[in-house]
């Protein structure tokens, strides 16, 4: 309460010092400035998963399908496909006419590097990769992929909008090993990236690029026509969330990705701003453990923590009091969607600490050191860190509190050495409800070893389920494979969430064109 104090406080009696830029009034209506979730530290989205990553690079690169807002995949650079009656070859041919930012034209050979290079990092990649017999340019606009079986939901997975997506690339970008980041920013999208205007911390800044050619009809999601109504974009790092209320009231900044609910009140006042729920889907907290190391590479000790972890307390810091906007999960996916299941998951629903103690006990817990990676500027991940501290103390273990920016965090999860040689024992972060909506790019719940997601949890059983799921002929089926997976993924804690939340938007009222989504779209947005 402290904290909501405190920050309402902040921006009712703060007088903005920062002056906008002396710009005409013609030029302020055709650059839009947008306050980001986080630092946009690294810019590459196959290299890792980083919402702030892909939300930049969707504006940057096209992709050959986009999911729209029915989480239906449409045709992006495709211009059409077809597959063998066995279902074991696709062709794809491009649209014609599509650039890249530095003039040279899309070409299948660009296609196929990007894929490969997109391919390992993704679980429906690497399903693909699994089952791939060739994938070839076969001339300059039509590519094939022959598979060693069926894979229906092949559209899916190229138009997927959770992380990474399989962003389109020059071949010679692409070239770059997965494991190492891209240093050349060139994209196939509507917008180019202006790299010498980058500074990492302050602002990134986007330009409207005139020889992208939109598809025909309306922009939905990731599909339609992406139209870019401004010249100008330009992302201002405002971490502190009371400085980008102020900045947004003031006027120096248009819309604002991820306003805190306590400053939403404030907000909603100023008859110049408008708020509202940005995506209807919400998002999952989670508490990401490591699963290679102690200690909780033991069941047991991902068992105590959560039993004895309280959803409620986590909501509560990060969302407030407001229940219309968070709620206690039993499972793994979005709740109010066919997929929501509680299979196994009572355990998840009411917090036991005595019970927890015991388990914790029985697991020889040798005091090891639990590395904590908390990103500070990011109003939803630092309320949770601090819940987890006190959780994990009171649990009787020992914390290692490591608080650091949220770009930090986004590059050292991805090291695979012990806590204490540079790597770490968990970490929070969330998961957009668009993206655990099903397993097939819901990356968090795969459970396949070194092929996982950060934390890289190896747990058959969960990978039995995703199989009976895309082999699933019935609905019913469907259902009962989703089932498997999250009473799997409970027993084996492939991670904990931590609560289901909803999280607002907020833009000044001469914006128009903001829709709802699990990322901000910056085509059909536009500003008098």
């Amino acid at each position: 309460m402290e904290r909501r104090n405190l920050l309402k406080g902040a921006v009712a009696a703060a007088t903005v010092t920062a002056a906008a830029p002396a710009i005409s009034q013609n030029a302020a209506a055709r650059t839009l400035r947008f306050v980001p979730q986080a630092n946009l530290a690294n810019f590459d989205p196959i290299w890792g998963t980083q919402y702030v990553v892909r939300n930049a690079a969707a504006a940057v690169w096209d992709t050959l399908y986009g999911v729209d807002e029915n989480l239906v995949p449409q045709r992006q650079m495709v211009e059409g496909e077809t597959v063998s009656s066995d279902g074991l070859t696709w062709e794809f041919r491009l649209r014609p006419g599509l650039i890249f930012h530095d003039g040279t034209p899309v070409l299948a050979k660009d296609v196929v590097a990007s894929i490969n290079r997109w391919a390992p990092r993704d679980p429906m990649g690497q399903m693909l990769r699994a089952i791939q017999d060739e994938l070839v340019a076969v001339d300059d606009r039509n590519f094939r992929w022959k598979l060693k079986r069926p894979y229906p939901k092949m559209k899916y997975a190229l138009g997927k909008c959770g992380t990474p997506c399989c962003f389109i690339m020059p071949e010679r970008i692409a070239a770059t090993a997965g494991n190492s980041m891209i240093s050349e920013y060139v994209g196939s999208g509507p917008m180019t990236f202006k790299r010498d205007e980058w500074v990492p911390g302050a602002r990134a800044v986007f330009e409207k690029f005139g020889r992208y050619t939109p598809r025909e009809g309306a922009a939905s999601w990731l599909a339609g026509g992406k139209r870019i109504l401004v010249d100008r974009l330009e992302w201002v790092v405002m971490p502190d969330p009371a400085t980008a209320a102020n900045a947004l009231q003031a006027g120096e900044v248009d819309w604002w990705e991820s306003p805190i609910s306590d400053l939403v009140p404030l907000l909603r006042r100023n008859r110049n701003i408008l708020v509202d729920i940005a995506d209807p889907l919400g998002n999952i907290g989670s508490f990401r453990m490591n699963h290679l190391h102690a200690p909780f590479n033991n069941l047991k000790v991902r068992q105590a923590v959560m039993m004895a972890l309280s959803q409620e307390d986590y909501m509560r810091a990060v969302v407030g009091s407001d229940t219309a906007l968070w709620s206690v999960l039993g499972g793994f996916f979005t709740p109010g969607t066919s997929s929501y299941s509680e299979a196994g998951g009572e355990v998840m629903k009411r917090s036991n600490m005595d019970g927890a103690k015991r388990l914790l006990a029985e697991s020889g817990y040798a005091n090891e050191p639990v590395t904590c990676l908390v990103g500070q500027d990011q109003p939803l991940l630092k309320p949770m860190g601090d819940v987890t501290a006190d959780l994990l103390r009171r649990l009787g273990m020992n914390v290692d509190f490591v608080a650091t920016d949220w770009g930090t965090v986004g590059q050292r999860r991805a090291v695979r050495n012990p806590p204490g040689q540079g790597g770490w024992s968990m970490f929070h972060t969330w998961h957009a409800g668009a993206d655990c909506v099903n397993p097939a790019g819901y990356n968090a719940v795969r459970a396949n070893g070194d092929g996982a997601w950060f934390g890289w949890p190896s747990v058959p059983a969960v990978e039995a389920g995703v199989a009976e799921w895309f082999d699933a002929p019935t609905a019913e089926t469907e259902k009962a494979a989703i089932d498997k997976i999250n009473r799997a993924a409970v027993e084996n804690v492939v991670y904990a969430p931590t609560g289901f939340f909803k999280s607002y938007q907020a833009w000044r009222r001469n914006v128009s064109g903001v829709v709802k989504g699990p990322l901000p779209f910056f085509w059909g947005v536009s500003k008098t």
